[in-house]
Parts: C-alpha cells; sequence; structure tokens
C-alpha cells in the first residue's frame, strides 16, 4: 500500500469514527431531558435583561480593570527585566516567576481575605478584582512586552540616540509604538484569558448587583433548578471571547506573535 493509500485510509476510518460517535450520541441520548435541562425557554427569558444588563456588563467592567492596571504594571514590570540595574531584573523576575506560578484563585482569596487580616485594609469589589487581575495578567503582559521590546532592531535605537534623543524618549517615542504593534496577538489573548479569569470574583461574596456572568448563572442554576442559566452564561462568554479570537488570529498573521499558555 502506498503512503497516498494509507493516509486515505486512515482519513477513513476517523470519520468512520467520528460519524460512529455522532450517530451513537443522537440515538442513545435522552433528548427531552436534555431538552429541558439544557433549553427551558420560560427560565431562559427569566434572564433577560439582566443577565446583559448586569451580569455581561460587569464582566466586561471587570475584565477591563485587570487589564488595564495589569498592562501599566506590565510595562513596568518588562522595563525592570530590561534594566541595566540588577536588583530591578531580580524583583522584576522574581515577581514573574511568582505570579505565573501560582493559581488566579490564590490571588483572589489573598486580596480578598489575606490582606484585610494582615494589614487591616478593605479594598472595595472593584478594586480586589483590577488588583487580582492585574497582579496575575502583568506577570505574563511582562513577558510579551519585553519580548516585542527586543524584537525591535537596535539599529532603530542607535539611530534614535545619533539624533539626540534621551534613552527615555528613544524608549517611548520609538520603541514602545513598535513593540505594542508586534505583541498586539499575544495581548489580545491574555486579555480572553482575563476574561474567563475573572469569574473567580464569586470567592469574593457578592451582592446581586455586583454578580458576573459565571456568578449569575450558579444562582439562577439554584433558583430555577435548571441548567439553562449556566447555557445562557456560557453564550454570553462567547459573545465577547470570539469577535477577541478572531481579532487575534488576523492581528497574528498581520504581525505575527505569541500566546500565554497556561
Amino acid at each position: 500500500m502506498s503512503k497516498r493509500q494509507r493516509t486515505r485510509v486512515i482519513r477513513g476510518v476517523q470519520y468512520a469514527v467520528l460519524v460512529a460517535v455522532i450517530l451513537f450520541a443522537a440515538l442513545f441520548a435522552d433528548w427531552g431531558k436534555i431538552a429541558k435541562a439544557f433549553f427551558n425557554v420560560d427560565v431562559a427569558l427569566a434572564q433577560f435583561p439582566d443577565i446583559i444588563t448586569s451580569a455581561l456588563l460587569n464582566t466586561i467592567v471587570y475584565t477591563a480593570l485587570g487589564f488595564g492596571f495589569g498592562l501599566v504594571l506590565g510595562v513596568v514590570l518588562a522595563l525592570m527585566r530590561l534594566s541595566s540595574v540588577a536588583p530591578y531584573r531580580w524583583i522584576a523576575t522574581i515577581y514573574v516567576e511568582f505570579f505565573r506560578g501560582v493559581p488566579a484563585l490564590l490571588v483572589f482569596i489573598a486580596l480578598g481575605y489575606g490582606v484585610p487580616i494582615a494589614f487591616q485594609l478593605v479594598f472595595d469589589i472593584y478594586s480586589t478584582v483590577m488588583l487580582s487581575l492585574g497582579l496575575v495578567g502583568a506577570a505574563y503582559m511582562a513577558e510579551t512586552i519585553r519580548a516585542g521590546v527586543q524584537a525591535v532592531p537596535k539599529g532603530q535605537v542607535e539611530a534614535a540616540r545619533s539624533l539626540g534623543m534621551s534613552s527615555a524618549r528613544t524608549m517611548v517615542t520609538v520603541v514602545m509604538p513598535q513593540a505594542f504593534r508586534i505583541i498586539l496577538p499575544p495581548l489580545t489573548n491574555e486579555l480572553i484569558l482575563l476574561t474567563k479569569d475573572s469569574s473567580l470574583i464569586y470567592l469574593l461574596g457578592l451582592s446581586a448587583a455586583q454578580y458576573e456572568l459565571s456568578k449569575f448563572g450558579r444562582g439562577a442554576l439554584i433558583q430555577y433548578q435548571s441548567l439553562t442559566p449556566i447555557l445562557l452564561a456560557g453564550l454570553c462568554y462567547l459573545i465577547i471571547t470570539i469577535p477577541l479570537s478572531r481579532l487575534s488570529s488576523r492581528l497574528e498573521r498581520r504581525y505575527g506573535g505569541g500566546a500565554r499558555s497556561k
């Protein structure tokens, strides 16, 4: 058998297995219970408009706060990692390794419950989410930004310095604009991951007006004893993440870039 024939046989077997799995699910699934559990129209209608005007809106706000803080901190950490001053590099390296190594869940718990006990500091819910998501996101964004800065050709830096620009002005006007153009795709991926990490806010004890999508879905699940609200919450996440994924893919094709792995 030739290589081409083996490839066609293997592909045929894969299609046959896929069709068998679909037929098995279609023939043996209890569609009545599935429809009642996941597609209850009355329960779905009862979720509107709060799932949009409150839960979806809160998710976007929490993510934007975390991403904004994380981006600013990420830039600072990236510059510290690139600094010629050794202590700056050590501090930034320890920070990046620590926050990339611990789960975001622990960061939420530490800021939500540990800091108030240890330092008598009580943050409001928005500050806690901004700090928690931002601290974790900054560790990943710092490495992305550092890679982007290092990708800018050194000749452009030397040209800017030969024109009399200071190091700071060269960084702000020449290096950083080009670096951000390079890192736009991975930064978009980080925004998607922070959107999903925002679901960890449920640990902090929220009022109904502060619910994000995940907490909103779980609350309605308990109230209606139906999985329909969870399905709606998942669809709302897709409303956010699919356009961002498409945008990231387009930017990646245009500029190239990497992605955060968890």
